[in-house]
């Protein structure tokens, strides 16, 4: 709507009534607040929005990615919603090229689904202040879940392990949350890693360089993913960690 009629139509509705009926004179509106106003009711963002969270994945392109240069990698492409991976030699997956993903207090999520094959199918590689580590997914023959790697020990060994099932065809919600001394994961609604990072060494397998500093990667499984976003902590949620009772250290 034109300026013009945003103030016409602010003019109308702001005309005040007394008890006995008369009609005051009409409001004025300064154009700044006039222009803020505007601003507030072309701005109705979603829930998602206001709560921060950026969409890093559009879902009909590769805007922002490009295919991780693993050797033998699968096709990967934007389909149908999905970022969808498909199986290689080994490894296939998807590497995030904006340069604007944060390294430290932010979370980020995905859904993830295996479509074919037997391993990991959404292991996903983040930032960890100037280092990075991967939350793996259904790793080592489809069932471990953890994070690679801690003192050099990957999760197939370090104390983050966990094993469970995933069934093919099936969506699974992830969340990463990375903050000052502690990394947290969870699938669905299971909190699955709890890490506390003092005098840990967090860093990755060397496969996984090619997912930095932010990327989602498939082993020899046709993986999709889709709904990436990613969400910078704010004070209230950094003194909701900090309350947190203390995370796991070995």
């Amino acid at each position: 709507m034109h300026p013009h009629a945003y103030r016409l139509t602010l003019v109308c509705l702001l005309l005040a009534f007394s008890g006995c009926g008369r009609v005051r004179h009409p409001v004025t509106v300064p154009d700044e607040e006039l222009a803020t106003l505007v601003a507030k009711t072309q701005k109705k963002g979603t829930p998602k929005d206001e709560a921060g969270w950026k969409t890093l994945f559009d879902g009909k392109t590769l805007n922002g990615w490009e295919p991780s240069d693993f050797f033998g990698a699968g096709k990967v492409q934007a389909k149908e919603g999905m970022l969808l991976l498909e199986r290689g030699k080994h490894m296939t997956g998807a590497t995030y090229t904006r340069g604007d993903f944060p390294k430290m207090d932010y979370e980020v999520t995905l859904e993830g689904k295996k479509l074919e094959g037997n391993d990991f199918f959404c292991t996903t590689t983040f930032p960890v202040g100037k280092d990075f580590c991967s939350l793996v997914v259904g790793g080592w023959s489809g069932t471990v879940v953890g994070l690679s790697s801690l003192d050099f020990m990957d999760a197939s060994m370090n104390d983050t392990r966990t094993d469970r099932d995933f069934k093919a065809d099936q969506w699974y919600r992830l969340r990463i949350r990375v903050s000052e001394k502690r990394i947290e994961a969870w699938i669905d609604q299971e909190k699955v890693v709890d890490q506390d990072t003092t005098d840990r060494k967090i860093s990755i397998r060397v496969e996984c360089n090619a997912s930095t500093p932010f990327g989602i990667a498939t082993y020899e499984t046709t993986g999709a993913v889709r709904d990436v976003r990613v969400r910078t902590l704010n004070e209230a949620d950094k003194k909701a960690i900090a309350e947190l009772k203390p995370a796991k250290k070995d």
